[in-house]
């Protein structure tokens, strides 16, 4: 629900932003200035800015969202001392560590840990059940920190396609408009006030969609290698504290 209303006032406001710059700022600007170059790209221009101010509110968003998720000191350090406390079996130290951290691994990990110690005294469980228990643990906190990782990042794919399209629509209608100048010539005369309004409209939307589609592509890649980054220390985090935990229960039952 919350994503949902965080995507429409994103739109709203930069629909209202794109207009308010478009039709008042730049409709105002000295004529032959690069500004009202861009007030002639037409009432297109309103949507490539609304694309793109949306695309720098996502990319806000999810810089934000990945430093929360780093957590609040180095993961390295915190799963030095985790293993540390783990290997004295003073587990309550270890969901300290992880509270205090309050990343993505130190989640998951701190589910994992907390099943663990609620049926590591479980005489009716072997040793196998109890470390399936805890992966199983770790495995639904996963689940659900994953999806915070990758929210929004399917919106950064999708402005960088859509943006490039309505670039290519505002250079096809300039375009038009700078043939139809043409065609339109009386005694051989070309009217050069429309046909420089239609190739000035074709390029200014044209450079606008390609400006937003570039930088789309380019947060959307740096934004998945690094939620990739943030599931493999993951991944390597987890396994290395199960098979502590497992060595432990085999320790425990000879």
């Amino acid at each position: 629900m919350k994503q949902t209303i965080f995507v429409t006032l994103n739109a709203l406001i930069s629909l209202a932003i794109g207009y308010t710059v478009w039709g008042i700022i730049l409709k105002g600007t000295q004529e032959g200035t690069i500004a009202h170059s861009v007030y002639k790209g037409g009432p297109l221009v309103v949507i490539l800015i609304m694309v793109l101010l949306m695309l720098i509110a996502f990319v806000i968003e999810r810089y934000l969202s990945l430093r929360t998720a780093k957590g609040k000191s180095s993961v390295q350090v915190f799963f030095k001392n985790l293993i540390t406390h783990l290997q004295s079996n003073d587990y309550e130290s270890a969901l300290a560590a992880c509270d205090k951290q309050r990343g993505t691994t130190a989640n998951v990990l701190r589910a994992g840990i907390e099943r663990y110690m609620r049926v590591k005294d479980d005489a009716s469980m072997d040793v196998d059940k109890r470390i399936t228990a805890t992966q199983q643990a770790i495995e639904e906190a996963n689940a659900l920190e994953g999806p915070l990782l990758e929210r929004n990042l399917i919106a950064l794919s999708t402005i960088a396609s859509i943006a490039t399209m309505i670039g290519l629509l505002g250079t096809t209608i300039g375009m038009i408009r700078a043939f139809a100048a043409t065609g339109s010539a009386s005694g051989g005369v070309i009217d050069a006030t429309q046909l420089a309004t239609g190739i000035s409209e074709a390029l200014v939307n044209t450079a606008g969609g390609l400006i937003s589609g570039i930088l789309g592509i380019f947060f959307y890649n740096f934004f998945v290698n690094k939620v990739d980054a943030f599931n493999y220390t993951t991944d390597e985090a987890t396994y290395e504290v199960l098979q502590l935990l497992k060595a432990k229960e085999v320790g425990r039952s000879k």
